[in-house]
Parts: structure tokens; sequence; C-alpha cells
């Protein structure tokens, strides 16, 4: 599955055009047994969801359009995901900030109360252990998602050092929201389609903000953030509710806003220019190196404190021996690992992500190059299957994002 959303969602478009459904979705769902199943599964296959797995859930990549067409439309009107295989958990505890603190590389206790920010877990090298958006609800509680395929090494993670934490006497306990399931509304009516279900005033809460709201009856946590580059919303709603919302948001959408898949949320996010990990980042690829230094608070850069803060306070300094960077490419599109050459034929790097972006109609990606040959406009060459084309890097996000700001 990594790097291979979209073309997994081509092929089964391809195949749904030229064999007998049923046929097809016997052969999907023979070996979904031991996936896990959203609170939504039942609502995606009834509403024509193709379902496929990913990071052990049977997930929807796509329904009854395009990739292409949902990719559009989320940018022109709206998109709602199920994005319920992501792990929320709270962080509680009059010493729960200093505690993250020493996890992630963000100025947690420099946010004001209801207000978060991407970060970063790292490891002893300065590595990746994944990427996460926090958010201090207040002095002594910090709600955060990570991802679903980071899930048990996170957890793993952030649980044994909370065990030394509160062996030394640190005031911290954690609860993972498995009875909660999140959705994510992306796109121009987002706000306008959310307002007709809350009482609050959706115009002053602006990106990166968190409220603790009622919403379609049903009290849930909302995020204004997401991950496609459009302004938009995460919502995370007691399970038993998340149907009903789901149902809720698509008709007061009056049909603009659809179900969207995991297939257009990989091209979204990809134009939008953000990193997926197990792609983009990893355990041995830094925030710097990963183009995150903005994420890395002044006052962390000074003081340090974090996993690997020596490793990657040197490269602050320094500078990394490679970049993340954005890449146009001619001839098919790039994937994940192809070769990227200078022009004299040498390695300089690889790409890490790469389609057709269905909003820009050419080939876009991103990758590593050493440093020095990072630069906008550099030409490159990009190996796929043997052959070598034409590519230039560029600056990211490839579509101008769309953030609700003041």
């Amino acid at each position: 599955m990594r790097g291979g959303l979209w073309q997994l969602g081509q092929s089964i478009t391809r195949r749904l055009g030229q064999a007998d459904k049923k046929t097809i979705a016997r052969r999907c769902y023979a070996s979904d047994a031991d996936l896990k199943k959203t609170a939504l599964y039942d609502f995606h296959v009834a509403n024509g969801g193709k379902m496929v797995p990913f990071a052990g859930w049977s997930m929807p990549i796509q329904y009854k359009d395009s990739i292409m067409e949902s990719t559009i439309n989320c940018r022109e009107n709206g998109s709602l995901f199920d994005v319920a295989h992501m792990c929320g958990l709270s962080l509680k505890g009059k010493d729960c900030v200093p505690f993250l603190e020493k996890l992630v590389v963000a100025d947690v206790a420099g946010l004001a109360p209801g207000t978060g920010s991407l970060t970063v877990f790292t490891n002893e090298k300065g590595g990746a252990i994944d990427d996460s958006v926090i958010t201090k609800v207040t002095d002594d509680h910090i709600y955060l998602v990570v991802n679903a395929g980071c899930r048990d090494k996170d957890l793993a993670h952030i649980e044994e050092h909370m065990k030394a934490f509160k062996a030394k006497g640190g005031d911290v306990s954690w609860h993972i929201y498995d009875e909660r399931s999140l959705l994510a509304l992306q796109g121009p009516l987002a706000a306008p389609t959310l307002q007709h279900l809350t009482k609050e005033d959706l115009s002053k809460m602006y990106f990166g903000e968190f409220r603790i709201i009622d919403i379609n009856g049903s009290k849930c946590f909302l995020t204004r953030t997401g991950y496609t580059g459009e302004d938009g919303f995460e919502i995370s709603v007691p399970s038993e509710n998340a149907v009903d919302l789901a149902k809720a948001i698509l008709e007061k959408s009056e049909g603009k806003v659809r179900l969207t898949g995991l297939g257009a949320r990989d091209s979204l996010r990809l134009e939008a220019g953000l990193c997926l990990y197990g792609n983009d980042m990893e355990q041995h690829i830094t925030p710097v190196e990963a183009g995150l230094t903005w994420a890395i608070g002044k006052r962390r850069r000074a003081e340090g404190g974090f996993l690997g803060a020596e490793v990657i306070l040197k490269q602050i300094a320094d500078g990394p021996a490679i970049r993340r960077v954005g890449l146009f490419s001619t001839g098919p599109p790039a994937r994940s690992h192809s070769e990227i050459q200078n022009e004299n034929g040498e390695n300089i790097g690889e790409v890490t992500s790469g389609g057709f972006s269905p909003c820009l109609k050419k080939n876009i990606g991103m990758g590593y190059v050493k440093s020095g040959l990072h630069k906008a406009g550099t030409k490159v060459k990009i190996v796929i299957r043997g052959k070598t084309y034409e590519g230039s890097v560029t600056k990211m996000p490839f579509v101008p994002t769309k953030y609700y700001k003041p």
C-alpha cells in the first residue's frame, strides 16, 4: 500500500469497468475477515465504497466517482472522509505538557489553550517516529491524533516514557478514544455545511483551533484542520452517532459534499505538499530534512530537551545533508523509490511520493535530494521502470492552500 493508493484506485476503477462487480467484491472481501472495521463500514458499502486493506483496517479507497472527480470536487465543493482508523488520545495531569515536550519538537507550553500545531515525535537519533496534530485543550489537557499505521509503536513509545516519568513523581495519565470515530470534512463548503449542525459560530474559529461543542446533538471534539490543503474540520464524534452525523453532513450540503476515499485523500495531500508517514517521513528522516523546521518552536531550538535534540539542533545550525523537495516530471508519474539523478546521470536522491495531479493535470511528486540541489528550478532526471525522464525541482504546495486564518 505504501505510495500506491492512487495507483490502486485507478486499477480498481479499470477492473470495475471490465468485469462483473459481484465477482470483484467477493475477491476483495474474501481476505477482509481479519481487518478492523470503522463504525461507518456498512454505510460505506451501502454507498458504493470500494473497500481495501489499509493499516489493518478495511477502508474505502473510492466510491462511485473516480479519484480524479473526487479530488476536484473536494476543491470545488467538499469531501467527507472517514478517518476513524486514526488514533485519538488525551494526556491529562498538571505535568502533561512537560511530559509531552520530552517526546515532540513543538513548543507545547507556548500554545494558547484551544490551539494546536503539527508536530513530530522523534527518536534518540532525531528521526521521526510519527507526525501528529496536537492541541492544548487546557494547561492540564492535551488532545492529539496519531497515524493508524503508527498506532502500536506510538502508544508503546508514549507508555514507556510515561511509566518512567510517573516513577519520578510526574502527574500525567492518558485516555485512548477507541469509543469515538473521526470524520474529516474538507473543502469550501465545509464550514457553511457544518454551521447548519451546530450553534457555535464557526466564523470565529480559525485554522488550528479546537473546541468541544455540540454537533448534530452529540458532544464532539472539533479541530479546524485537515490533510487536503483546503479549509475544513476534523470531528471526533461518539461512534454510536457517527453514521447519523455523516448522513446529516451530506444532507445539509444538498449533495455537493461527497463521501471520499483514501485515493483522493492521497492526491489531495500530495497536491498540498503534505507528508505521508511511511513514505515521505520515516524513522531515519529528521524534521529538518523533511522541511518541518518551522514546527520546532523557538524555545525548543534554544533549550532542546526532546529526544534527538542534539542531532536536530546541529542540522538547524549547519544545514542537513538532504532535503525534501517538490518535483514536476514528464513521462509516466514517478513512484515511491524512483531514482532522482542530476543532469549528468549521477544519483542525487529518490522520490518518496508521486502521482498525476487531478487539479494541475500534470505529474507531481516529492522526494529527497542532496542539499545544494534543492533549489526550485533545478533540472533533474527521474528513472521510472528503467527509463529516464526529464523533471525539475519546484516549491510546494503545488496547489495553493486555503486555510481559514484571521
